[in-house]
C-alpha cells in the first residue's frame, strides 16, 4: 500500500485550491494589518507622549501611561486580527472569561506590580530623577523610569537596577533628593591630649571657608562624646542636596590635613598590652 500518492495530493490541491488561496491572502492581509497597526500604535503613543509633555505631566506618569496605552493597543490589534481569521467575537469573549481567573492567579505578582505603579504615580513618594533607597533589599539609585510593572534605577557607578513596583510599595522608601537642602553631619575623633579648642576652631574655619556650605543656615561645632579613646567632635551645616556627597568628602580630607598641620592627633583603635613578671 502506498503511503504517499502524488495523484491524491494533486487532487486534494485542485479541490481545495480556492480555500488555500483565500487562506494565503488572509495571512498576507493579516501581516500587512499588523505592520500598519504597529505604525499606527507608535504614532498614537508619540502623540500621547507629546500631549502629556505639553501639559507638564510628571515624567513618571508619562512613562506609565505610555506603556499602559501601548499594551492595550497591541491587545486590541491582535484580537482584531484574530477575528479577521474567522474567530468569532463571542468565542474571544468566552476565552477571555474562562482564562481570566487562571490568568489572574498566574499573574498575581504582575497585578500587584501594576497596582504598585498606580500607587506610586498617585501618591508620588518619588519621581523620575530622585535618588531613593528602598529599605527591604537596601537597593539605591537615581530613578530612571517608572513603568507599568517595574521602576528602573541607575546607581552612581552606572549600573541599572530594576525593582518591581509591588516591592517598592510594600517597604519604606528613603527619598534622598526630595528636599533642596540637606543637613551635613560629621563626627571627628581627636586624642585626649590634643587641644580641643584649637580643633573646634579649625573645623569652624573650614566650614566658613567652604563655598558649598550655606552660610545663612544654622551650623554648629560641639563635643559629641567623651569616648573610651577619643574626644568626638561633632558638627553640622546645611548644603544643597546635589553638593552633599562632594562636600562631605572634601571636608573629611581638609580636616585631616588641617589637623596634621597643627599637630592635632586623630587616634586609631589600638590595644596596649602590659606584660607583668611575677618574679
Amino acid at each position: 500500500m502506498e503511503i504517499f500518492s502524488i495523484d491524491a495530493f494533486t487532487s486534494y490541491i485542485e479541490k481545495h485550491f480556492p480555500d488555500i488561496l483565500e487562506f494565503i491572502g488572509l495571512v498576507i492581509l493579516s501581516i500587512l494589518a499588523y505592520c500598519i497597526g504597529v505604525k499606527i500604535i507608535n504614532w498614537i503613543c508619540r502623540i500621547l507622549k507629546r500631549s502629556l509633555e505639553k501639559a507638564n505631566v510628571d515624567v513618571g506618569a508619562i512613562q506609565f501611561l505610555h506603556s499602559l496605552v501601548k499594551a492595550l493597543l497591541y491587545f486590541i490589534l491582535i484580537v482584531s486580527i484574530a477575528v479577521r481569521f474567522g474567530i468569532k467575537e463571542s468565542s474571544v469573549a468566552a476565552l477571555l472569561a474562562s482564562g481570566g481567573v487562571a490568568l489572574g492567579l498566574a499573574l498575581q505578582g504582575g497585578l500587584s506590580n501594576l497596582a504598585g505603579g498606580v500607587i506610586i504615580l498617585w501618591l508620588k513618594p518619588f519621581q523620575v530623577g530622585d535618588y531613593i533607597i528602598e529599605n527591604n533589599e537596601h537597593q539605591e539609585g537615581t530613578v530612571l523610569k517608572i513603568e507599568m510593572f517595574y521602576t528602573t534605577l541607575t546607581t552612581p557607578d552606572n549600573k541599572r537596577i530594576t525593582i518591581p513596583n509591588g516591592a517598592l510599595t510594600d517597604t519604606s522608601i528613603v527619598n534622598v533628593t526630595a528636599q533642596e537642602t540637606r543637613k551635613l553631619v560629621l563626627t571627628i575623633g581627636i586624642s585626649y591630649q590634643a587641644d580641643l579648642k584649637k580643633a573646634k576652631s579649625v573645623i569652624e574655619m573650614l566650614l566658613l571657608e567652604d563655598k558649598s556650605i550655606l552660610s545663612e543656615e544654622e551650623m554648629s561645632v560641639y563635643v559629641d562624646e567623651l569616648a573610651e579613646s577619643t574626644v568626638n567632635i561633632g558638627f553640622f551645616a546645611w548644603v544643597k542636596t546635589e553638593d552633599y556627597r562632594h562636600t562631605k568628602w572634601r571636608l573629611n580630607e581638609k580636616i585631616k590635613l588641617a589637623f596634621d598641620a597643627v599637630g592635632i592627633e586623630i587616634p586609631y583603635q589600638q590595644m596596649d598590652i602590659h606584660i607583668r613578671s611575677d618574679s
